[in-house]
C-alpha cells in the first residue's frame, strides 16, 4: 500500500494524465508514479525531461549498459516500482534483467558490463569503497567522460529508486 495518497488519475494535472494515459495496460509503475507525484507535477515532469534522454540515447555510455545498472540498483533498493519497469527490452532480455551478479551469473555479461555492476553495487552499499585501485580497474573499461556519467546516472538510479521505494508505490493488495 502506497505511502502517499494515489489520487484519481482523473484529477491529475495534464502533464501527469498524460503520462499516466500514455502507460501500457500493463505499466502500473508508470501509472502509480504519475498518481504520486499529483501535488508536484513540474518536479517529475523536470526531472523526467533530464532522466530520459539520458537513460535511452544521450550521453556517451549505450542504454543497455545504463539499464543493466539500473535494474541492479532497483534490486539493491528494493524497489518493485523501479524493478518492474523495462525501459530498454530491446537490448535487455527478462533474464538479464533478473541481474544477480555472482560467480555463476558473471558470464552473461561483458567485461565492461561487470565492471558498471560491481561499481553500482558498491555505490549502493558502501562507496567508501571505491579507492583509487578500483577507479584504475574502471579506468581500463571506461574514458573518463564514461566513468564520469556512469556515476553520475547511478547515483541518481540509487537517490530516486530510493524514493520510490519509501513511498512504495506498488500494489501489496492480494486480489483475491
Amino acid at each position: 500500500m502506497s505511502r502517499v495518497e494515489l489520487p484519481e488519475s482523473s484529477s491529475l494535472p495534464p502533464y501527469l494524465q498524460n503520462l499516466h494515459d500514455g502507460a501500457r495496460p500493463d505499466d502500473w509503475s508508470t501509472r502509480r508514479v504519475a498518481r504520486a507525484f499529483s501535488d508536484n507535477s513540474e518536479l517529475l515532469q523536470r526531472y523526467l525531461e533530464f532522466y530520459y534522454p539520458f537513460h535511452s540515447s544521450a550521453g556517451l555510455l549505450d542504454s543497455r549498459l545504463k539499464e543493466l545498472v539500473r535494474l541492479r540498483i532497483a534490486t539493491l533498493n528494493g524497489c518493485k516500482t523501479c524493478k518492474a519497469a523495462r525501459l530498454d527490452p530491446d537490448h535487455v532480455s527478462e533474464g538479464e534483467a533478473a541481474i544477480e551478479v555472482d560467480r555463476a551469473g558473471e558470464a552473461q555479461f561483458s567485461p565492461r558490463e561487470r565492471a558498471a555492476l560491481r561499481l553500482a553495487e558498491m555505490m549502493a552499499v558502501d562507496h567508501f569503497a571505491v579507492d583509487d585501485r578500483i577507479i584504475r580497474e574502471l579506468q581500463q573499461h571506461f574514458s573518463k567522460g564514461e566513468l564520469l556519467e556512469l556515476m553520475m546516472m547511478t547515483g541518481q538510479y540509487i537517490g530516486f529508486g530510493r524514493v520510490l521505494a519509501i513511498l512504495q508505490l506498488e500494489d501489496t493488495a492480494c486480489p483475491i
